[in-house]
């Protein structure tokens, strides 16, 4: 045993340690701002603040409770700084704690305890995802030792056992909102094991209680409920809308199928045949609404072999075979529709709570083909390795990207154009994130990229001149995200895949300089091609090729005409917009302002304007702003013209 337990621990650290000096990638950023956070307001430290698409956001809308932002604000009091390596080794104690304690529970689920430990080590997920500094394997480590500990304890009746299973329990609450889901797998398991315990059913329910004491002390300290905040995020961002539920579901069926690799899953539930003949014809089927919503075989395979999954695991709840196997469908059955509802983005790492029950399941059914087993072990194994790869190289890609532009930005004002690990290194050079509106300057220099989640900006009355550009290209054709890519590993935004092939670039960043140009207009039409370089600030893109919306505040610069003349604007206020009174000025001084009853098109006029200077600055501000959702934008009006 204590070889086959040393095996566990050599996979893990084979695993890691080639990735240890893994650039800041994902969410990672989100983490260690709320980590900074931490470090003047340690009781709150998801009350940081930090830009998400070109908005500044509120931690304490942030999906994950403190767990996780607590583990890196103590590596940096300890460090001082973030540091790639150190940080990836200490987290591999998340791993190595999800691994032994699946070891444990594959010691008492599992004929082949050793196959089905490795079977979940090799789950794609975890060999990438454990590669972040993400709250995924902080989740993971505390929902296996849970699991784990609490078996133990019930199969013993041991209450030393139960109190050691309260730990993990109640650090899983703090971790992820969908800790809660383990309660009513423990409590399934206590009622068929032990239902007359009653303080394990009270221990059981300690993520719930840990997360009402959570917001309960939030919101006595703060005024305000975590869960209220991240409420309104959801409703403002349009998260659960009902097509991204449609899309979250479609791509979780995709990651149930490439979960374990899909031929040895396939084999597992077609060995065991849970169901009569007579229905096997309905089960091959399954792919086939895979196959409509995308054609590619990775994602109607993956689907297809999802859908019979979640139909093997509900006979196997309702006629099981054993107590063994019945508890572990019930778990991942729990949990999957747990993410229907609760998820909407149909990430792949959303799923890492129940592969460990998949894994024992597919063992278990093929536990005499040991050959079947450590082929498909292999594929997986070699799957898994090849995507941390790629991820590698993406995320080490803006690294490289923002070192090179140390030396040619060193004294002028950088703005980044783009979220994740390219935000982090830019920022560490001095860079800062730009937001919506941003007034862009010459002198300036932009970094933007094609895929992490770029702005429309302009550029102030000035000319972008390219500085330099890179493409972020992987060795391997395999694409976890990237342009083009239609893959939900982290999104299903782009499209439905559990990964996609490609032999494109996955990203092209670049950096532009903002170069002085003198406005050419005078009369400034928001179809014109001079329009982004005229407009400062305030006014979003070009819409139906005729007309933009502005903010509360719009800037742009003009030609100043030849002769005194009046100023006018082109403006429609939409039956939404509650902005009725609209100002204007020049160069810093009104010269118009009217109240407009009710919506409409209108045109406000200055009187002719004689002025002193090659050109002017003209501001257009309104007195109120809306929004929709899944629109962050705040809005005011829509313009057609401005001009002279």
């Amino acid at each position: 045993m204590c070889l086959r337990l040393l095996l566990v621990v050599a996979l893990v650290l084979a695993l890691r340690l080639p990735f240890l000096d893994q650039a800041i990638q994902g969410d990672d950023v989100n983490y260690l701002a709320g980590a900074q956070h931490a470090q003047i307001d340690p009781l709150h430290p998801n009350h940081a603040r930090y830009p998400f698409l070109g908005q500044v956001v509120d931690m304490r809308g942030h999906p994950h409770p403190p767990l996780n932002t607590w583990v890196l604000a103590l590596l940096l009091a300890l460090m001082g700084d973030v540091y790639e390596v150190p940080y990836h080794a200490v987290y591999i104690v998340f791993s190595l704690v999800a691994a032994l304690a699946m070891w444990s529970l594959a010691r008492r689920f599992s004929p082949r305890p050793l196959t089905a430990t490795l079977l979940f080590l090799a789950v794609p997920a975890f060999v990438v995802n454990g590669n972040s500094l993400e709250a995924d394997l902080p989740l993971l480590a505390c929902w296996m030792a849970a699991v784990a500990l609490f078996v133990k304890a019930v199969d013993l009746r041991s209450a030393r056992w139960l109190a050691v299973a309260a730990v993990p329990l109640a650090l899983a609450g703090l971790a992820a909102y969908q800790a809660v889901l383990i309660v009513p797998v423990l409590w399934l398991y206590l009622w068929w094991r032990a239902r007359e315990w009653r303080p394990a059913w009270l221990v059981a329910a300690t993520p719930l209680l840990m997360l009402g004491l959570w917001q309960c002390y939030e919101r006595l300290s703060t005024g305000a409920l975590p869960a209220s905040v991240l409420a309104g995020y959801l409703h403002g961002y349009g998260f659960q809308a009902f097509t991204r539920k449609i899309a979250n579901a479609a791509a979780l069926v995709g990651h149930a199928g490439w979960m374990i690799f899909p031929a040895l899953t396939a084999a597992a539930f077609w060995k065991s045949r849970p169901w009569p003949r007579t229905a096997e014809p309905m089960l091959l089927a399954a792919a086939v609404p895979g196959a409509l919503l995308d054609p590619h075989p990775l994602y109607w395979i993956g689907f297809g072999v999802g859908a019979t999954t979640l139909v093997w695991l509900a006979v196997e709840v309702q006629v099981p075979r054993d107590a063994k196997s019945r508890f572990l469908a019930a778990w991942f059955l729990i949990f999957f529709g747990g993410a229907l509802v609760v998820f909407f983005a149909g990430s792949a790492r959303y799923l890492l709570p129940i592969a460990a029950p998949l894994a024992l399941l597919v063992s278990n059914a093929l536990a005499d083909r040991p050959r079947w087993l450590f082929a498909g072990l292999a594929a997986q194994l070699l799957l898994s390795l090849s995507l941390s790869v790629v991820n590698y190289q993406h995320w080490d890609g803006y690294r490289r990207f923002a070192h090179s532009l140390a030396g040619q930005t060193a004294d002028k004002r950088v703005w980044i154009n783009g979220e994740w690990g390219l935000r982090f290194y830019l920022e560490a050079q001095g860079g800062l994130p730009l937001l919506r509106g941003q007034a862009v300057q010459p002198g300036d220099v932009v970094v933007s990229s094609q895929l992490a989640l770029p702005l429309e900006f302009t550029t102030g009355g000035g000319a972008r001149a390219p500085l330099a550009e890179q493409q972020i290209r992987a060795r391997l054709p395999l694409r976890l995200v990237g342009l083009g890519a239609r893959s939900a590993y982290s999104s299903a935004a782009a499209g439905p895949r559990p990964f996609d092939l490609s032999l494109g670039p996955i990203d092209i960043v670049r950096a532009e300089a903002i170069l002085e140009r003198p406005p050419a207009l005078s009369l400034l039409t928001m179809s014109a091609p001079e329009a982004e370089n005229q407009i400062v600030s305030g006014i979003h893109q070009l819409e139906s090729g005729r007309w933009r919306w502005m903010g509360d505040r719009a800037v742009l610069l003009l030609k100043a005409p030849p002769a005194p003349a009046p100023l006018r604007v082109t403006l429609f206020i939409p039956d939404q917009a509650p902005a009725r009174r609209v100002t204007l000025s020049v160069d810093g001084r009104t010269v118009a302002e009217q109240l407009y009853p009710r919506p409409g098109s209108y045109t406000l006029v200055s009187a002719p304007l004689a002025l002193s200077g090659p050109t002017a600055t003209v501001t257009l501000t309104v007195d109120k702003t809306f929004s929709v959702p899944g629109d962050h934008r705040r809005l005011g009006l829509i313009l057609s013209e401005v001009g002279f």
